[in-house]
């Protein structure tokens, strides 16, 4: 209520001053400078010399999508998203958003403007592109080039600045439905927009509702378990009961057994023995492997693609007031609600090391407990996976943006000029609540003593020292599902709640214009000053903080920065109209940051623009950039984290490097083997059976810096009316980057490198098993791309059978490397999944009379991918990939979607189309970013059918 009360509050301010409409559409305009997106200095030549790629609002409804982040996301110089729809166990707060990798660089190196202005992050530096309705829309420009010279901090892999309608004249109505061939993954999109007004003033609206259905893993075969391939592969800690001894130090050891039961892990919905009686157990391990029925199929609880739900308010107005000043504001309020299910929590005695919970000999369930033997009995190390109650986690995100700017025009010595002073407040709040975890501080209540009492009921406490019926209740925990009740299962569930936020207050002033005139033109000149406040928190519950649940804990986040800045813009005609340069000019631009929690940074730009002929044109730049450390990364509380990860002191598939293996054998028994939560050995990287903490802060981060190089060169012959193809080189290197320090890197500086600070941070338990690990962020290493985009694009002359437009976009990628320190070799990932060395989009446009169709074609070369062993799914068994060793070669991919649309002689328009036409199936791969599956979410999964159909008025 208090955010609807606020966007009330910005839409009244931004629009009071509207009061009252023009009724006639204004006179045609003279052209207009206008400001192009990488550059302050408004011009009417939009040639520049940075290569931007346009997207109109019509090729965004040709697309079959609905939201701007998936538009953006099939863009040829983007990486697979940042944060994938199949990634259900991420627990980080952008889950349900959509964010744009750009050139793989990582979403948080990307800048997001909405017309020139910076857009809504998180308290982590992302930003969600599904806020924006695609009907205010009038284009998309992305700027392929770092820009921090001009805009500041995270223009470093480009530049995404969305331009919306400048006016609307009376309004639409638009409704969307597609679905999935198979019936799932349904999504819809309902909008409404309207406006009016004229050159004096002008306001328009937008009211949208959007949604994306669920996509349940055990709807398809290929993702009803973790691996296809190899179904039994990913069986994890299985739903009866597990039983082992207690060490002095609280480990497992002893006897190993498991329930007896029937069901299998196909069908695991059977029931289990009577736990109470030894004899009713069996040897957990036969040969050192478990029975596949023993253990449980976790993708059947899970979502494959998670779905989401957003409503955005959106409104913006223009009014010309006295002395040739405009007032122009923008005001949104979006709130997206998002829900991802995972299994049941798989439950041992030490999920949480500070709070380990065991079966107590006194419990009435504990199978060699006093009650049943009669003796002293003793406590027991439980194993269990809690399939009653899977984990749901509930996310509501409210986005607030408000934007007021007032600029005028001027002129001096006949020049023009142009000025601007503008406020930009945006806000990002939210809440997370879970339940399907389990309350350790009950659960301990529940498995500890506990008796028959007279009733014949089940009591927590002694016969001498009961404990009152409505304060506890025991818990069969060996018993499995079968012999779960409703009570036992709210006694011990845990309900979470998160709050989280971020703010950023912006205050602008720019000033442009023309300074004087030589013989190729005249000089242009931009400056401005901003200061900006960002700040925000990230508070968990005081149970999930403190350990107390199985829920991953974490610790509060609160910080706050302010950034002051100024810049300097010029661009200098250096020849024109003669021979051999028909064109040539220089743009410059310079901007100076100081931040408050690390100091201050100088990033300056040189661009070249030079036409020898009229048909062809020449740009290079060369431009330092910067990444400012976020919120998240500066003043981060950290959280537990289960990580993927081989150790390399596991002695069958560890490292073989003399070093490693020798101060390995100081801290691992002879034999040892890494396990996972079930505890068998692994085979390869495999997720940690305990949580590890990552993530925490460092106030002495400092920010990353960039160098990025393009030159490219932009065709239209004249000779061929319509015709434009361009091709821009680019070259981009990060220095200083900002990452989590990986358990990987950590092992090898204390395993390899000996560097004790790292091995400090490590735990292990007497037979070698990592308890603990902790890592955190730092400077580290490099990032660097080299490629080439190429673009297409000719309409063809008109003719009888209508209107065609040729359009193709491709990225080819030489080099895509990082390195982990300033002194380590690089490691090329080019190739890799998701790192395609060629990426290409071509579309076929036609339209004659009312109807209109788009065929596109999206092209992703062959990747090198993870191989499941060095004997299956290993083509390539001694290959020498940086990525992944010996690798496994998938082939190309092509998708063909198709659009077509007839409008009405009543203005309205419908739009049919499908996506993946030809229904091409999904392939498995170890390097997908899906939790339950080795499939790729953010690929088809099937044909995808829509309609949409607008009506205007």
């Amino acid at each position: 209520m208090h955010q609807r009360t606020k966007i009330a509050v910005a839409v009244a301010m931004a629009l009071n001053s509207l009061t009252a409409f023009a009724q006639t559409q204004a006179a045609a305009e003279a052209p207009q400078r206008v400001e192009v997106t990488g550059s302050r200095i408004r011009q009417v030549d939009l040639e520049t010399a940075q290569p931007i790629l346009k997207m109109t609002s019509q090729q965004i409804q040709a697309s079959g999508l609905v939201t701007v982040g998936d538009v953006l996301n099939q863009l040829t110089s983007a990486g697979p998203p940042a944060f994938s729809k199949g990634a259900t166990l991420t627990s980080n707060r952008e889950q349900g958003g959509q964010y744009i990798d750009m050139r793989n660089l990582g979403a948080q190196r990307l800048l997001v403007l909405v017309n020139g202005k910076r857009w809504t992050t998180t308290i982590a530096g992302y930003t969600d592109m599904s806020t924006i309705p695609t009907s205010m829309i009038d284009r998309i420009e992305i700027l392929k080039d770092g820009a921090s010279a001009i805009y500041g901090s995270d223009a470093i892999a480009g530049v995404v600045n969305i331009i919306l309608k400048r006016s609307l004249q009376g309004g639409s109505v638009s409704i969307y439905r597609g679905i999935n061939e198979k019936g799932d993954g349904k999504n819809s999109d309902y909008d409404i927009s309207y406006g009016g007004g004229d050159d004096k003033a002008s306001l328009m609206f937008s009211v949208s509702h959007t949604t994306s259905g669920t996509v349940w893993s055990n709807k398809r075969d290929i993702t009803s378990t973790s691996n296809a391939n190899h179904p039994t592969a990913g069986l994890g800690v299985g739903e009866w009961g597990r039983i082992r001894d207690v060490l002095a130090n609280g480990g497992p050891t002893g006897i190993n057994q498991y329930l007896n039961h029937t069901g299998t892990w196909q069908s695991p919905n059977g029931v289990g023995a009577d736990s109470r009686n030894p004899a009713n157990y069996h040897n957990y391990l036969v040969n050192g492997v478990a029975d596949d029925n023993d253990l449980y199929n976790s993708t059947q609880q899970m979502m494959f693609q998670a779905p989401t739900e957003l409503t955005t308010i959106f409104t913006k107005g223009e009014l010309q007031l006295p002395w040739d000043l405009r007032f122009k504001s923008t005001a949104m309020f979006s709130e997206r609600s998002s829900t991802r299910q995972n299994a049941g929590y798989p439950l041992n005695s030490q999920n949480q090391a500070r709070f380990p919970v065991y079966l107590d000999k006194n419990s009435y369930y504990n199978p060699y407990g006093s009650s049943v033997t009669g003796g002293a009995g003793k406590d027991m190390y439980f194993y269990r996976r809690m399939v009653e109650m899977p984990r749901i986690t509930d996310s509501r995100n409210q986005t607030l943006h408000v934007d007021a700017v007032v600029e005028g025009d001027f002129t001096v010595r006949g020049l023009p000029w142009g000025w601007s002073a503008g406020y930009n407040h945006s806000q990002v709040t939210g809440q997370s609540n879970g339940t399907g975890n389990i309350n350790l501080v009950n659960l301990k209540k529940a498995v500890g003593p506990s008796f028959l009492n007279a009733s014949g009921i089940v009591q927590c406490g002694t016969a001498a020292a009961p404990i009152a019926l409505g304060e506890c209740v025991p818990f069969n925990i060996l018993g499995g599902p079968s012999a779960s009740t409703p009570e036992m299962l709210k006694f011990i569930g845990s309900d979470s709640h998160a709050i989280y936020g971020s703010t950023v207050n912006s205050a602008t002033a720019d000033i442009n214009g023309e300074l004087f005139s030589l013989p190729a033109g005249n000089v242009g000149f931009a400056a401005g000053l901003e200061h900006r406040e960002v700040r925000g928190y990230d508070v968990p519950d005081q149970m999930t903080a403190n350990s107390l649940t199985t829920d991953l804990s974490y610790n509060s986040t609160y910080g706050r920065y302010t950034v002051k800045e100024a810049y300097l813009e010029a661009s200098v005609p250096l020849l024109k109209d003669v021979p051999f340069a028909k064109h040539l000019s220089l743009d410059l631009a310079s901007r100076y940051s100081d931040y408050s929690n690390f100091g201050s940074t100088t990033n300056s730009k040189v661009s070249v623009m030079w036409k020898p002929v009229s048909d062809l044109l020449a740009r290079a730049t060369w431009a330092q950039g910067f990444r400012a450390p976020s919120l998240n990364d500066t003043f981060g509380g950290g959280s537990s984290t289960y990580d993927t990860y081989l150790d390399v002191c596991d002695t069958q598939y560890g490292s073989k490097n003399a070093t490693i293996v020798g101060n390995c054998a100081r801290v691992v028994p002879a034999g040892y083997r890494q396990k996972n939560a079930a505890g068998n050995a692994v085979i390869g990287s495999s997720q940690s059976a305990v949580p590890f903490s990552s993530g925490a802060g460092n106030d002495s981060l400092t920010p990353e810096t960039a160098k990025t190089k393009t030159v490219g060169l932009v065709y239209s012959p004249s000779f061929v009316p319509g015709l434009t193809a361009s091709l821009d080189w680019f070259n981009i290197t990060v220095n200083n980057r900002i990452t989590a320090v990986s358990t990987a890197y950590t092992l090898n500086q204390c395993y390899l490198q000996g560097v004790a600070e790292f091995c400090n941070k490590i735990t292990r338990d007497s037979t070698g098993a990592i308890t603990n690990l902790v890592r955190g962020n730092t400077n580290l290493g490099a990032l660097e791309t080299e490629g080439v985009d190429i673009g297409l694009n000719y309409r063809l002359p008109r003719t009888a059978y209508g209107q065609f437009n040729v359009r193709s976009e491709s990225t080819w990628l030489k080099t895509y490397r990082s390195k982990s320190t300033a002194t380590a070799d690089w490691a090329e990932y080019a190739g890799d999944y998701g790192v395609n060395r060629l990426k290409s989009n071509l579309s076929l446009d036609w339209s004659l009379g009312n109807w209109a169709s788009t065929v596109t074609l999206r092209y992703a070369s062959g990747v090198k991918d993870d191989c499941y062993t060095a004997e299956l799914q290993c083509s390539n068994p001694d290959g020498e990939s940086d990525g992944y060793g010996a690798y496994n070669k998938l082939g190309s991919v092509t998708y063909t979607d198709l659009n077509v649309s007839y409008s009405t002689p009543w203005k309205g328009k419908i739009a049919v189309g499908a996506n993946n036409l030809f229904d091409k199936a999904p392939r498995i791969t170890l390097s997908g970013d899906s939790s339950g599956s080795k499939v790729d979410p953010n690929l088809p999964i099937d044909r995808f059918i829509y309609v949409r159909y607008t009506q205007s008025f």
